[in-house]
């Protein structure tokens, strides 16, 4: 009788789902990728501070509601196609949950999707070179 290997030590095409050759390296993001994230971080960031800022004030102290319907309709949608190219960014380069989480919530307070825009092109960068990403 043959003896059958059970418990971790396995590790077989049926163990790892990927035909035993372990982890797969990672492929490099396109450009292109890193680009609609660039402009939609900028675009979002960019409404979203006239939206706080100046808008909202209008709004609750001015009774103008008039800037912050027309900024918060236009910073509402482009921050859903936001979220797609940032998750999209994310998934490429295989970051941490959390971080893709702050990533995703970046466009959401003022200035803050500069800094994320800043730390994914770094990531990116450093996917392209082969070197690891720091992890936050």
């Amino acid at each position: 009788m043959a003896a059958t290997q059970t418990g971790p030590e396995q590790t077989g095409p049926e163990q790892t789902g990927r035909g035993g050759a372990g982890p797969r390296a990672p492929r490099p993001v396109r450009r292109s990728v890193l680009i609609r994230y660039r402009v939609m971080a900028w675009v979002t960031g960019t409404l979203l501070i006239p939206l706080v800022f100046v808008a909202t004030p209008l709004d609750l102290w001015g009774n103008t509601p008039g800037p912050a319907a027309v900024l918060g309709f236009l910073h509402g949608w482009l921050y859903v196609v936001y979220l797609a190219f940032a998750f999209e960014l994310t998934v490429r380069l295989r970051l941490p949950l959390l971080r893709m989480l702050l990533v995703l919530l970046a466009g959401t307070v003022p200035f803050c999707s500069f800094f994320a825009e800043r730390a994914m092109t770094r990531a990116w960068q450093a996917s392209q070179t082969g070197q690891v990403r720091p992890t936050p």
